[in-house]
């Protein structure tokens, strides 16, 4: 009899649990707040004590001490990743990496609710992950009035993470914990879809959703050319079927849109670029910030539903063409370091717009531009979205780090990359670069001051590699993503980022009294160098005019300089 109650208590208490209220405080408010924190995991907790088709993951920690929590949803209650890998369209979703662009957050709780209880039907081949609340200090640091462009919702989180950092510029550098802890779940999960979700600023337009994607020349390969000839317009087929009308993101303020853009250049920095540096197709959901929060929340909660299903009916074609594009890679011997706009080829694209015009300004008395909402217009308009590949070289057959840049090494296992050890002192044959100029910016940008413009001339040598250096053979799934952080001429290369500066301050040097004499003798031993210095006199006056720059001439061209100084301390095995 004891077991009779204990039975039926246990089941009371299961139905009793599942009718437990899932409304979201978007929902409870009609659309004029967002979820906080605290209350969107707690609420995550709750289905996945509801549900057995959610599971929830704690990844390590971030910049505000806390973990990510990464939500799984299978149909099948199967959460063996390596089995979604196998023949799964695997769906990752971010949420509130600026928290003052909460949409993602709140239609991610709903859709997943809606998933767990069938209220959407959730296909086969489909699986997916959220991040529940990607920039977890920006949601704590909660205000009104950040996002001032923005209609609602009430209050919100703010841009900058725990360390103050824009964590879309973070995805190479890895200044964060949560972009560690990023890496960690792309790798684990190995997406073949990414969506990041955001809110726009800019021009003002009748659209309420707009999408970024992975630019199509840059992805490249079949994964590129099968998103932009077949799922990319299926996609905004179905949002029209939904009755949102969508376009590409609109990616500047000021101007006339009906003449035309470029689509939007997304170096490794941002997400949706990274994600490309491994054949995953990235998604940039940016809602319009005039719009109302409500049609906002309610335009990303369809479009990752349409994501669904459009995934499904192409799944087949989804995975050979991700597939096919990561066997292409390792195989590929030229990569582009930068890309710019094709501007000899056009997609031509509908948009909805408002008329551009002028009138005084109450605040300046100056002409301001405004957007005439009470003069919309649609027109066909002019959509650059294809691009060039420039700076391209040739991948080595292996990279070698010193073991000294553990930085780096760092965060190239974090990526997967595969490398080995030296288990010996070893002299090898190697190519060495040496930087020849590049500029660093005047001011820190995400705490760095990034270098730009850079060139460098490249050398063979034979060095000497000690027992503990590191050797990355190419030759594996990481390939495009090495090259790109490695090579120092990289628009988002660890060089780029400063990770490498060290190399650029000279360590020894010299008085010019006593190197006048030393100089004097060495120029003596070697005429040739003298020569030079002859003929650079009669160039250059300014030059013939500097002792300090002639001293230093010879200085450069004698054993006495440190061959560290501006050489970069990454090598190429050919």
């Amino acid at each position: 009899m004891k077991k009779t109650f204990l039975v039926t208590g246990i089941l009371l208490s299961t139905l009793l649990a599942k009718s437990q209220p899932l409304t979201t405080e978007f929902e409870k408010t009609n659309g004029r707040k967002t979820t906080t924190y605290s209350e969107c995991i707690k609420y995550y907790e709750k289905l996945d004590r509801n549900f057995n088709s959610i599971l929830i993951k704690k990844i390590n920690t971030t910049d505000a001490g806390y973990p990510l929590h990464l939500v799984l949803f299978s149909k099948q209650n199967n959460f063996n990743l390596k089995n979604w890998q196998k023949d799964k369209v695997i769906i990752l979703v971010n949420n509130g990496i600026h928290p003052g662009e909460p949409d993602g957050i709140d239609a991610s709780m709903m859709l997943a609710r809606d998933l767990a209880t069938g209220k959407i039907k959730a296909p086969d081949n489909v699986a997916i992950a959220f991040i529940a609340l990607y920039n977890i200090g920006g949601a704590l640091d909660r205000n009104s009035f950040s996002r001032v462009n923005q209609d609602g919702p009430e209050s919100y989180g703010f841009r900058g993470n725990a360390q103050n950092l824009d964590l879309n510029r973070d995805f190479t550098k890895n200044d964060s914990r949560n972009a560690r802890a990023f890496a960690t779940i792309f790798h684990l999960l190995k997406p073949t879809i990414f969506i990041d979700n955001h809110v726009s600023d800019g021009a003002d337009y009748q659209h309420t959703m707009t999408l970024l994607t992975t630019q199509q020349s840059k992805l490249g390969g079949a994964a590129g050319a099968f998103l932009h000839s077949t799922f990319e317009p299926a996609l905004y087929k179905n949002m029209e079927e939904k009755e949102w009308s969508m376009c590409p993101y609109v990616n500047f303020e000021a101007g006339s849109p009906e003449k035309g853009w470029p689509a939007f250049y997304d170096p490794p920095r941002y997400s949706s670029g990274y994600t490309s540096l491994f054949q995953t197709i990235g998604f940039v959901a940016e809602t319009h910030m005039l719009k109302p929060f409500k049609q906002r929340v309610e335009s990303t909660y369809d479009l990752m539903v349409a994501m669904i299903e459009e995934s499904s009916k192409k799944a087949k074609e989804l995975l050979e063409a991700k597939r096919a594009s990561e066997k292409a890679v390792i195989q590929q011997s030229e990569f582009p370091l930068r890309w710019i706009v094709d501007s000899s080829r056009f997609d031509t694209i509908h948009f909805k717009g408002y008329t551009a015009s002028y009138k005084t300004s109450e605040v300046t008395g100056q002409q301001r531009l405004y957007y005439n909402r009470s003069k919309p217009f649609e027109k066909d308009v002019e959509f650059y979205n294809y691009y060039k590949g420039v700076n391209i070289v040739t991948a080595p057959k292996a990279y070698l780090i010193p073991q000294g840049w553990h930085e780096v090494i760092d965060i190239l296992k974090l990526n997967n990359v595969r490398m080995q050890r030296l288990d010996k002192d070893t002299l090898m044959d190697v190519e060495e670069y040496r930087i020849e100029d590049f500029k660093s910016l005047a001011r820190p940008y995400e705490k760095h001051h990034k270098n730009t413009d850079v060139t460098a001339t490249s050398r063979h040598i034979t060095s000497m590699f000690l027992k503990g250096d590191f050797v990355i053979y190419t030759n594996q799934p990481a390939k495009r993503y090495l090259v790109e952080m490695l090579e120092p001429t990289g628009d988002d290369s660890f060089f780029s980022w400063n990770f490498f500066d060290a190399v650029l301050q000279q360590k020894e040097g010299y008085s010019n009294y006593r190197w006048e004499d030393v100089a004097a003798e060495y120029l003596k031993q070697h005429p040739d160098v003298k020569q030079q210095l002859e003929e650079r006199k009669k160039t250059d006056s300014a030059f013939a005019a500097s002792a300090d720059a002639q001293l230093n001439f010879v200085y450069k061209k004698s054993p006495y300089y440190e061959p560290e100084h501006m050489r970069y301390p990454v090598y190429r095995l050919l």
